[in-house]
């Protein structure tokens, strides 16, 4: 199959997987159609999927995201080697775990192409990211807790795990309990690369979108945390502050001369 016809196979699938849809017409031109694959996957339930259906989306998500960033390449900050400052799509980074600024529920964003990381990533891994936090969170029986992080596969992405921490939600003026719930995330996203003996972890900007944590507050605190944590024992050879918006990389740069 082709690119195209990657496209049309699965839009057939996932429209057929509702009467509702019946109406929805596939786009002709292959950007159309990839907006619609996302906006499908967006939405769609955690529910069992065919095996053919997962291999032609896993061979269609490679093929769409072959932009791939090595970790290892990256430059380090000169306070310390192991630290490093990039912008770019997270989304396309080979490391050994990237981090996902998640919700309570761990689902992922279901909002159809909404342009949170949490979309973002779920909608390159693939919707078997989907079904096995669904997984997770059913053992669970309850909500995550804000602080706390999962792992999970990274199944299309380059990036072999994603850790998925529930940031701080702010409302009204930040307290402290909220710089306290971001450093938890940061805390509980570098034990479990330790725990897996992970030697690379990005770290997107936690809290700092949706979730309304100021982004200056969110950078010192983002940095504070790490580097007191790599003052310790650890695997982690390389910690990467990912930063997708100008105004995140100045405030990081400044915080790493």
């Amino acid at each position: 199959m082709n690119l195209i016809e990657m496209a049309d196979y699965l839009l057939k699938n996932l429209l057929e997987e509702k009467r509702k849809y019946g109406r929805i017409a596939i786009p002709k031109d292959i950007e159309g159609k990839k907006i619609l694959i996302r906006h499908l996957m967006n939405i769609r339930e955690a529910l069992p999927v065919s095996d053919d259906f997962l291999n032609v989306q896993d061979k269609y998500l490679k093929t769409i995201n072959n932009k791939i960033t090595d970790a290892d390449n990256l430059k380090s900050v000169s306070i310390d080697s192991r630290l490093i400052l990039w912008q770019g799509d997270i989304t396309t980074l080979n490391a050994d775990a990237i981090v996902n600024a998640a919700n309570n529920q761990m689902l992922g964003c279901f909002i159809p192409g909404h342009r949170c990381i949490d979309n973002a990533i779920h909608s390159m891994a693939g919707i078997q990211l989907r079904l096995e936090c669904d997984r997770l969170m059913k053992q669970q029986g309850s909500l995550e807790k804000t602080g706390t992080a999962k792992i999970t596969r990274g199944y299309n992405l380059p990036s072999k795990y994603i850790i998925h921490t529930v940031g701080p939600i702010i409302k009204g003026k930040l307290k402290d309990h909220d710089i306290e719930d971001l450093r938890n995330c940061y805390l509980s996203c570098m034990k479990i690369a330790d725990e897996y003996k992970l030697e690379s972890i990005a770290f997107c900007c936690i809290s700092t979108g949706e979730f309304r944590f100021p982004n200056e507050e969110a950078a010192e605190t983002a940095v504070n945390t790490v580097t007191e944590y790599l003052k310790g024992s650890t695997n982690l050879k390389r910690v990467i502050f990912n930063v997708f918006k100008d105004k995140d990389n100045e405030i990081y740069k400044k915080l790493l001369r």
